[in-house]
């Protein structure tokens, strides 16, 4: 049996009678750039987030680049990010000239903390990004952001990875997030958007999306081209009225294996909130045998993923000669597994049984 880490087809088959009029519609209309599918998504989103002000660009790279270049830091500011993460946070400090501090992240959760937070925090730090990771609100987040007003630094929510998992948001902060087509709620390319509830700050990021144009040809800032494109707006409409019924399908997916894999000393299951949505269904092999584990997965005909092998930290274009205990444990020992919607029950039973026969025979 073959079970893939993400079945798009599958889910694109689901509703492609929807998907199909919404493309073709778009067509009919030729308004490819900023067109009304956009307006109609940035409207969408911002009902179903509670944030009053989205703006849609390219993809979720961009969206941290633009919640950093909105909030116009002094030169040499230092900005905090989880050294546990995609590099997508550290790759933008990184080109605006800004000097990354890595904080370490909770083992249980993955997602960093405000005691993490302390222990690097120094004079020079004028933002902090939280990464609400594989679907999972970070548990300490209105602290957080009750440290940063009290310290007068900017916050960035990196949500790439659990949209759905926020909404109702009053917090000022500034919330990013990726449509990749493998996220909770996918488009068929790259598109990302950024979420605010300020709205001089919404006008200033718009603006700087648009090559930092108050309006044709006039220039207030220097900005970049970060576009969502009118095609992935329509398409993410679609699905956006389906995704809270895709996340509570993660969530039945993710119980069954917290029920099924329960009872295997060897593996450290996902902490559970009402708020996590499981972007990846993330575990822990204790033994040492997570490598193994992997192969051993693949030649059943399943797929995983290692998110993420090598700390930030250690990588060659971000390299400090630093530390992080929980990061590094992480990094060699954690697992995702497939949790996306159309898991089938057979698919779901299939792999429990296939991680209990490796565990079996591995001691």
């Amino acid at each position: 049996m073959d079970v893939p880490m993400i079945d798009l087809k599958a889910q694109y088959l689901s509703i492609k009678d929807e998907i199909d009029e919404a493309i073709q519609h778009t067509l009919n209309r030729a308004d490819f750039i900023q067109g009304n599918a956009v307006h109609e998504l940035e409207q969408n989103l911002a009902a179903y987030t509670g944030m009053r002000h989205v703006i849609g660009c390219a993809n979720g790279t961009d969206a941290l680049q633009l919640a950093i270049m909105a909030l116009q830091l002094p030169k040499a500011s230092k900005i905090i990010v989880p050294a546990f993460t995609y590099i997508a946070p550290v790759e933008v400090i990184t080109f605006l000239g800004y000097e990354v501090v890595f904080c370490d992240v909770n083992t249980q959760d993955y997602n960093t903390s405000l005691s993490h937070i302390k222990a690097v925090f120094c004079e020079d730090i004028k933002a902090i990004i939280v990464v609400h990771l594989f679907g999972q609100l970070c548990v300490d987040i209105e602290n957080i952001d009750a440290f940063c007003k009290s310290n007068n630094i900017a916050l960035i929510e990196d949500n790439a990875q659990s949209l759905g998992a926020i909404k109702n948001i009053k917090r000022n902060s500034i919330v990013t997030t990726s449509f990749f087509p493998t996220k909770n709620l996918g488009a068929y390319g790259d598109a990302g958007a950024v979420f605010c509830n300020d709205e001089a700050l919404a006008k200033k990021i718009r603006m700087l999306a648009s090559h930092g144009q108050s309006k044709k040809y006039i220039h207030d800032a220097v900005g970049v081209n970060s576009r969502l494109d009118t095609l992935q707006a329509a398409i993410l409409n679609v699905k956006l009225k389906y995704i809270d019924t895709y996340n509570h399908k993660r969530k039945v997916n993710a119980h069954y294996y917290q029920q099924q894999l329960s009872s295997i000393n060897a593996i450290e299951l996902p902490l559970i909130t009402a708020d996590h949505i499981f972007h990846q269904y993330t575990i822990i092999i204790k033994n040492g045998k997570r490598d193994e584990l992997q192969i051993f997965l693949a030649q059943k005909g399943i797929a995983s993923t290692i998110n993420y092998p090598i700390p930030a930290y250690q990588q060659q274009a971000y390299l400090q000669d630093i530390e992080l205990k929980n990061t590094g444990i992480l990094c060699a020992s954690v697992l995702s597994i497939p949790v996306f919607p159309e898991l089938s029950d057979t698919q779901l039973s299939y792999i429990c049984e296939m991680i209990k026969l490796f565990f079996a025979t591995h001691e």
